[in-house]
């Protein structure tokens, strides 16, 4: 009988063990990482502008080039300033800081650059001594810094979004009931939300969203494209704002055309009236993070697949544009990761993530000979100058020189 309990007492610790870890499991299955918006007031955001001595790079982002200067991106923070009169020693001199930016434009000494909502204009007319002249408020989409890898959810129950601005997350680990509260969880999915210049114009790298065409400023969002008249350089009017497709990436100018780049293909508008883009044509590709630059009558693509992007493959794409209403894919080319890229003369660089930098010649276009690859480096956009190829990758400023097609490193300088 002594027996007989003991093995009752033994299957019912197994059941309470079982039904306990089926809780358990239960339990972390409803689990999710949710984010939790850290958030300043609108004033106390958009007082924080500031001009300030050279400071390291945290998140070096995208590179634009202006005379003998080159301006880059700290993610989300601002803007460095580096002298670059001499490719082989440049040198740092200033920093703007300006909250939530990601890209700047310059035309004759006045720098564009979004902060957030808001379009800011600096005048850089001296570089020790720049100024803020004007703040459009309110003009650009509602924007939210990308919330980090894995969050399921941003809770934004004691949000606030017409008196406060997110700078950042926390991240916590919370029960997800079945039913959940829509007033207060939203999906982290659904909340994150290359120019030809002249003499006066600066150039940007193909993962632009900045685009100056003479007098307009144009500048895509996720989902939108404003119009700018900039005619009075240090009052610019906000024209408009128009819905133009999903996952706006990129935007390029060729001749009397906006190439747009989205996740699902590329947009053609025609600026033929500058002040009115008019939708000519979609080239839709698979699910990608996609620049695109034009050279001739040949446009060229990048698509990185994997994580936020898409699907798993990443691509170089040649694209006939001869006809902007019906574009047509003529080539394909593996790539590993690639970001940004850009053309002159002959070649063609693509920047493909930790695989370097590629140099194709192009002169067969849509056939792309592989004539070089600078290996060992990490790149994600660059600019082709006249004398000099600047290029951008883990906080690294490389700039090469391409004298009679002979590419040669000038100096990589490190931008932390």
């Amino acid at each position: 009988m002594r027996i007989f309990y003991s093995l009752i007492t033994l299957l019912l610790m197994a059941l309470m063990t079982l039904f306990t870890s089926c809780e358990k499991e239960e339990e972390a299955g409803n689990v999710e990482l949710v984010a939790v918006p850290v958030t300043i007031s609108v004033t106390d955001f958009r007082s924080s502008v500031a001009i300030q001595e050279p400071k390291e790079i945290e998140q070096a982002g995208k590179i634009y080039a202006y005379k003998n200067f080159v301006f880059i991106n700290d993610v989300n923070r601002g803007v460095h300033i580096i002298d670059n009169s001499n490719p082989e020693a440049p040198q740092k001199i200033k920093y703007l800081k300006i909250p939530q930016n990601t890209d700047v434009a310059i035309k004759e000494d006045m720098l564009f650059a979004n902060s957030g909502m808001d379009l800011v204009v600096f005048n850089i007319s001296d570089i020790n001594n720049i100024r803020q002249e004007e703040r459009l408020e309110e003009v650009f989409e509602n924007y939210q810094p990308s919330t980090p890898v894995g969050v399921a959810f941003v809770d934004t129950e004691n949000l606030d979004f017409q008196k406060e601005v997110i700078i950042g997350y926390v991240l916590e680990r919370r029960k997800i009931q079945m039913v959940r509260d829509e007033r207060r969880m939203i999906a982290a999915e659904s909340f994150n939300s290359y120019a030809s210049g002249d003499a006066n114009t600066g150039t940007g790298g193909s993962m632009a969203r900045f685009n100056i065409k003479d007098k307009f400023l144009y500048v895509v969002g996720n989902q939108s494209l404003s119009v700018f008249d900039i005619s009075s350089l240090s009052d610019p009017e906000h024209f408009s704002t128009d819905y133009i497709g999903w996952q706006i990436e990129t935007i390029f100018n060729k001749d009397d055309y906006l190439y747009l780049g989205s996740s699902s293909g590329m947009y053609i508008y025609s600026i033929e009236d500058p002040s009115t883009p008019v939708f000519v044509s979609h080239l839709q590709h698979v699910l990608g993070c996609d620049p695109v630059v034009v050279d001739g009558d040949m446009a060229y693509v990048t698509i990185r697949g994997g994580n936020e992007c898409g699907q798993g493959w990443s691509q170089l794409q040649v694209i006939d544009v001869a006809d902007k209403q019906y574009p047509e894919l003529l080539a394909t080319y593996e790539m590993d990761s690639p970001y940004g890229l850009g053309v002159k003369d002959d070649m063609l660089f693509v920047c493909d993530g930790d695989s370097g930098l590629k140099i194709y010649d192009k002169t067969q276009s849509p056939g792309l000979t592989l004539t070089d690859h600078f290996q060992d480096i990490n790149t994600y956009d660059v600019i082709p100058l006249e004398e000099v190829l600047l290029m951008v990758g883990d906080g690294i400023l490389h700039q090469y020189s391409y004298t009679d097609n002979n590419i040669r490193l000038l100096s990589s300088f490190s931008l932390k």
